[in-house]
Parts: structure tokens; C-alpha cells; sequence
């Protein structure tokens, strides 16, 4: 049976996770005291500025209970807090502080610059084809990956 699109594309999604596992997250972990899942929660806590734990699970698809235990040692090291929502009391809310800012930008020059290093001993003509189309499947991705959100969330609202 020939392998279709789909096929060949899943094929090489699923070749390129571990790659990028291995050779850029997995490294990452000599340089920090930090789980990758806490990495995870700072990231979207800086893109987001400050989101509540069950936002923190559904964008990174964790239970709440895991995301709990992550925050409460992230509160402990210092790198997030813990605040009221202004308009109500009940709501509390994760922000990262100024000290899991700093971590969060030192641990991603380290991943920057060893790939960087990496890349450097490409040539001209693969680097170009690597920029383009790494950019085309980073759009691709998150237009799959957005639509699936909007879906998701879709599928929560109540009846």
C-alpha cells in the first residue's frame, strides 16, 4: 500500500519531536533546577502576562492537579505568584514574577545558543531552505493547532 500525504507528514512530525526533544529541550535540563513542565507554565505565563491554573492546564493540556504541584514549587523558587483577581476575590490568578522572567530568558539564550552553533555549520543554500521552510511548517502548525483550540474550547461551553 503507497503512503499518502498524511502518511509521510505524521511520519516526519513524529521523527522531528524526538529530535527536538533530544537535542534541545533534553539539554536544557543541566542548565536548570526546573522540570520541562515548569518551563512549559513559565513560557505561557509570560506570554500571557497571568492566566488561572484551569488556563494553564487546557493551553497546555495537563491536568490540574499536575499544574497545581508545578505552580505551588514554581511559587517556592520564587518564579511565579499567586493574585487576586481585582473584579473578584475568588479568582486567583499565576503571574510570573521578574525572577521567572530572568530564568525563563537565560534558559532560552542557552537554547538559542547552542543552536545557533548548530546552525552555523550549515551553508548558505541550506539555511535558506531550512528559514523558509521551517517558517511554513511553524504556520501550518499553529493554524492546525489554533483551529483544534478553537474546537476545544468550542466543545466546553455548556449545552
Amino acid at each position: 500500500m503507497a503512503k499518502t500525504n498524511i502518511d509521510r507528514v505524521v511520519e516526519n512530525l513524529m521523527t522531528i519531536q524526538p529530535l527536538l526533544y533530544i537535542n534541545l529541550l533534553k539539554p536544557v535540563k543541566t542548565k536548570t533546577i526546573l522540570p520541562l513542565g515548569a518551563l512549559f507554565v513559565i513560557s505561557e505565563l509570560k506570554k500571557h502576562n497571568e492566566l488561572s491554573m484551569s488556563e494553564i492546564g487546557r493551553r497546555l493540556s495537563m491536568p490540574k492537579p499536575h499544574v497545581t504541584g508545578i505552580v505551588d514549587k514554581l511559587i517556592f523558587e520564587g518564579f511565579v505568584e499567586r493574585v487576586s483577581d481585582p473584579n473578584d476575590r475568588r479568582i486567583v490568578n499565576i503571574k510570573i514574577t521578574a525572577k521567572g522572567t530572568k530564568n525563563l530568558f537565560s534558559i532560552k539564550k542557552v537554547i538559542s545558543e547552542d543552536l545557533r552553533n548548530r546552525l552555523s555549520k550549515l551553508d548558505e543554500k541550506k539555511l535558506e531552505i531550512l528559514s523558509a521552510t521551517s517558517q511554513q511548517v511553524k504556520e501550518i502548525l499553529i493554524s492546525i493547532f489554533n483551529e483544534d483550540s478553537h474546537n476545544f474550547n468550542k466543545s466546553e461551553q455548556p449545552q
